[in-house]
């Protein structure tokens, strides 16, 4: 069973109406188990694989996600392109919740994740200087626009190890650092795809001002926040989806050249 687009978000975002010929693929790796069985399917023409970061149950926690074997199982099954999905909290008065972000960099105050497949007889140097697709960004960003879907086209995504949230004192320090959203996600997520040489590019559904407002993060607000945003992002998947290139004209296919020791 092969596709050629991987989705990768919150069970939230899966919608079976979606998808015509489904099936259910499980994926063994050399890293364990990814986080659930896939579900692959045509959409809009092509065939798509999609993943629950988490679990269909959300039983998986930040730090326990096996990126290296969700990534390797994409590959495995055909993937070239990754189009990801996460929910972040604002730092910037005006990335306001309800919007999205394409994010483009990223910091990372991650401690306990693995974020190479090289850990035994070779180390890999990865570049991460753009650590997003610049050709899925670009596609992501056109159907935005084209569908009048409030979307910041840039933002730096500060990764946290989670799953507590921040302290006031992280919040107004990462804003410092020049971050504009907070999640727990993407990394090593987006490290992992550049070394299987995949395209991938996230998009940021923004639930909530981070605690620097004054205004404490519950799960409640998170998730009420979330339901709204996830029918944006379908819309921008199903037009990405159409709007992808057969071939790759992006750098992200050869990003193990040179990267090697």
């Amino acid at each position: 069973m092969q596709a050629e687009i991987g989705i990768i978000g919150g069970t939230g975002l899966y919608d079976p109406n979606l998808l015509k010929n489904i099936q259910e693929v499980e994926v063994n790796t050399p890293y364990g188990a990814p986080s659930d069985a896939f579900t692959i399917g045509d959409l809009n023409g092509r065939r798509v694989a999609f993943l629950a970061r988490h679990g269909r149950k959300h039983t998986i926690r930040p730090t326990d996600v096996n990126s290296r074997a969700n990534m390797y199982a994409f590959k495995k099954l055909g993937v070239t392109r990754v189009l990801a999905v996460s929910t972040v909290g604002s730092l910037r008065e005006e990335y306001k919740p309800g919007e999205l972000a394409f994010v483009d960099q990223f910091i990372d105050r991650t401690t306990k994740r693995e974020q190479s497949f090289y850990t035994q007889d070779k180390v890999c140097h990865i570049t991460v200087a753009e650590p997003m697709c610049p050709e899925v960004r670009k596609v992501l960003l056109d159907v935005a626009e084209k569908t009048g879907i409030a979307a910041h086209p840039t933002g730096t995504y500060v990764c946290i190890e989670g799953p507590r949230f921040s302290t006031k004192a992280e919040s107004r320090m990462f804003q410092m650092w020049g971050a504009d959203v907070v999640g727990m996600t993407m990394v090593p997520e987006c490290v992992v795809a550049r070394e299987a040489e995949l395209c991938y590019a996230s998009t940021a559904m923004i639930t909530d001002y981070d605690c620097w407002k004054d205004h404490p993060v519950t799960v409640e607000e998170v998730v009420s926040t979330m339901k709204a945003n996830v029918e944006k992002v379908k819309q921008i998947i199903l037009g990405a989806v159409a709007a992808l290139p057969k071939e790759r004209s992006c750098e992200c296919s050869s990003a193990l050249k040179n990267a090697l020791i």
